[in-house]
């Protein structure tokens, strides 16, 4: 794999980093987050420039593009704007889960709107008593009554929720423990469907959220794919969640160690800038190059998606590098910052909380590595 952006991607990549700068820059994100303010504004930008449709052909009312594309976009929306690159990892599991499992008149009615960023979406899957172990836990139920359903159940920490105009919800609709599973769309406005908004210290420009669903009567065609099959597919899309948030992970690292590094050439300290410290300068050198390492399993992990390759290792592996070296970029940042760091005003503190999110979403680092125990080297399953 040629690591070099072509030309086109060395424009697409301009044209988002000028779209965002235009937009929102730091000054506009960090009041919006401060606010607690999702960025509408720069949200609907960016579904004009086609980046809320990336990986959806554009025969279908998407942007085309593959995995290459997603994960530059969302490097970038890390770095910038934390928030709506949490959005648009959501986004793009909504959109792939409708193109693939939505029925013509599903497709018709909400795909090209969605990549068009016209509606937004949500994805309801984890509850209260789990979500690491999401089989186990899910008591959120859904019931045939004559010729649709009915769901009962309470969903929890559930991202966007509150902006959205349809959530995709998980319910238990049969006995067996996977294939008793059945995905649904609900509109916002349903009647039943309650959204309560948590008070959470990281993500302030997305909302997470309370989810329930008291007695909400669908009809047969609120069914997304196949009854009861709605966990296996899901798993479909776990591989693309995985990848695009090592993405955002990558993008807020960067946007900390960029950070850091401008305050540490201006900051001065003894007569000097602070940056000229060689122990500084060590700490920002190495976690620098921790967040190319993760990077380069980022982008080789898009690269087998794109080409068809199995990338559930790869993603897992950009995944779990990623985080670590997003963390540990964060906390430099932090550290060479000083009181700075936890200004309100100034992005630190918020790439400091945000980069958090990815050491148990989408799913915990310590289950990430079970899984390359078993499944790279091929190791006794650990749990």
């Amino acid at each position: 794999m040629d690591f070099a952006l072509n030309e086109e991607q060395r424009l697409f990549c301009e044209a988002v980093e000028g779209t965002i700068d235009r937009i929102s820059p730091v000054d506009r994100a960090q009041q919006l987050d401060n606010a607690k303010t999702f960025d509408h504004q720069l949200h609907a930008a960016l579904g004009e420039l086609g980046i809320m449709g990336l990986g959806i052909p554009e025969d279908e009312g998407g942007a085309g593009g593959s995995a290459v594309e997603q994960v530059l976009a969302l490097e970038i929306l890390g770095r910038k704007a934390t928030s709506l690159a949490v959005f648009t990892v959501v986004q793009y599991m909504a959109t792939k889960l409708l193109r693939h499992y939505g029925s013509a008149a599903q497709k018709a009615e909400r795909l090209a709107p969605l990549c068009r960023g016209e509606i937004k979406p949500a994805f309801a899957l984890t509850e209260a008593a789990g979500g690491t172990d999401v089989l186990a836990s899910i008591t959120t139920k859904g019931e045939r009554v004559g010729d649709g359903w009915r769901l009962n159940g309470t969903k929890m920490w559930i991202s966007g929720a509150a902006l959205a105009d349809v959530i995709t919800v998980i319910a238990r609709t049969g006995e067996h423990r996977s294939r008793g599973m059945t995905m649904f769309a609900v509109p916002r406005g349903t009647k039943g469907l309650g959204v309560r908004e948590l008070d959470t210290f990281a993500i302030f420009g997305l909302d997470t959220c309370e989810v329930v669903f008291d007695e909400v009567s669908l009809p047969a065609e609120a069914v997304l794919g196949e009854v009861d099959q709605g966990f296996m597919q899901v798993l479909s899309t776990l591989n693309s969640e995985r990848l695009n948030a090592a993405a955002v992970a990558t993008g807020i690292g960067n946007g900390a160690l960029r950070a850091a590094t401008e305050y540490a050439r201006e900051r001065q300290a003894f007569g000097r800038p602070i940056g000229q410290f060689q122990a500084l300068q060590h700490r920002l050198v190495n976690a620098g190059v921790d967040l190319e390492a993760a990077w380069l399993l980022t982008l080789r992990a898009a690269d087998d998606d794109a080409a068809g390759r199995p990338f559930d290792v790869s993603s897992s592996m950009a995944k779990l590098a990623t985080a670590k070296a997003g963390l540990a970029a964060a906390d430099v940042g932090m550290e060479v910052m000083g009181g700075a760091g936890v200004d309100v005003a100034l992005p630190m503190q918020r790439y400091y909380r945000d980069i958090r999110l990815y050491i148990f979403a989408p799913l915990t680092n310590d289950m990430i590595t079970n899984y390359l125990g078993e499944n790279w080297l091929d190791l006794p399953r650990s749990f």
